[in-house]
C-alpha cells in the first residue's frame, strides 16, 4: 500500500545534518546517513535527491515500511529498531556516520493502515505493536496492549496511563479496565474506548483532544518501550557519529 505519511520538518531536519558537499564537488568521501525511522521514506528520499552520492542506511522495525518504491541512491534496509543502531552498523562494516535522523512516535501509515489498534477511531485488535512481519499479527514473544489491559494490576495500569499518557483520570480509567475485564476480556480498540468513556466524567470528555488519546498513547509507549528505545538510541547514536557529525531528532510530546 502506498505511503500516506506526510514527512514533517523535512527541510529543517536535513539542513540540520549539515552534510558535506558531494565527492564530485568537494573531493571528500561520500556521506553516510542513518535514517533510524524510515517510515514513508520521505527523509531518505530527500537526502538522496540533495546528495546523490550519499549512502543511506534505513532502519524500521515495521517490515511493511521497508517495502517502498526504489530510492535513487545507495541505500540498504534493515528491519530493526534504532536502539540497535550499533548492531546494524556492525553488519554494514561501518564504524562512524555523518548523520542520523530519528522521527519519533507514530506515522500516519501505522495509524491509518496497520490494523494493529493504534487508532481509537476504528475497531481493531488491541495490539499496538510497531513491529510487523507483514501479516499485522504480533510475534508470540511480543507484549501487546491486549496483554496489558487484561493482565496488569490496577496500580500498574494507573501508573503507565498517568506516567506515559499524562492522563489525570488515570486511576478512574485503570479501575474501570479492571472492573470490565472481570466480566469479559477486552479485545478491541472499541472495547477500550467504551470503557474509557464510561470512566471519565462527562465534563472531561469534551476537551480539545479525544478523551481516549492519552490512554492510547500511554499503552503504545509501554508496548513498544519507546522511551527506553529513545534513551538507548540516542546514547548509541552519539557514539557512532563522526567528529562534526549531527543527529536530527523530531519529537512530539513532553516525555520524548
Amino acid at each position: 500500500m502506498p505511503s500516506i505519511h506526510k514527512t514533517v520538518l523535512l527541510k529543517e531536519t536535513i539542513d540540520g545534518l549539515n552534510l558535506p558537499a558531494s565527492p564530485s564537488l568537494g573531493g571528500k568521501p561520500k556521506s553516510i546517513v542513518v535514517d533510524g525511522t524510515f517510515g514513508g521514506g520521505g527523509h531518505s528520499r530527500e537526502i538522496c535527491k540533495r546528495y546523490p552520492d550519499v549512502k543511506v542506511i534505513a532502519l524500521d522495525q515495521d517490515k511493511t515500511a521497508l517495502q517502498k518504491e526504489s530510492i535513487d541512491c545507495e541505500i540498504s534496509f534493515h528491519e530493526a529498531n534504532f536502539r540497535d543502531i550499533d548492531k546494524v552498523l556492525q553488519e554494514e562494516g561501518i564504524e562512524k556516520v555523518d548523520g542520523i535522523i530519528l522521527d519519533l512516535g507514530l506515522s500516519s501509515d501505522q495509524l491509518e493502515n496497520s490494523g494493529r489498534g493504534f487508532s481509537f477511531m476504528k475497531s481493531e485488535p488491541l495490539y499496538m505493536t510497531m513491529k510487523d512481519k507483514g501479516d499485522n499479527l504480533p510475534s508470540p514473544e511480543d507484549v501487546t496492549a491486549k496483554d496489558i489491559v487484561n493482565g496488569w494490576s490496577e496500580q500498574s495500569l494507573a501508573d503507565i496511563i498517568y506516567g506515559y499518557g499524562e492522563e489525570k483520570q488515570a486511576r478512574r480509567i485503570a479501575k474501570a479496565i479492571v472492573d470490565e475485564r472481570q466480566k469479559e476480556e477486552i479485545k478491541t480498540t472499541s472495547d477500550l474506548v467504551a470503557i474509557i468513556e464510561k470512566a471519565i466524567p462527562a465534563k472531561f470528555r469534551r476537551g480539545k483532544i479525544h478523551f481516549a488519546t492519552k490512554t492510547f498513547q500511554a499503552l503504545r509507549i509501554a508496548v513498544n518501550d519507546e522511551l527506553g528505545a529513545l534513551s538507548e538510541g540516542l546514547e548509541k547514536g552519539f557514539k557512532v557519529l563522526k567528529i562534526g557529525g549531527r543527529m536530527s531528532v523530531i519529537s512530539f510530546h513532553s516525555l520524548e
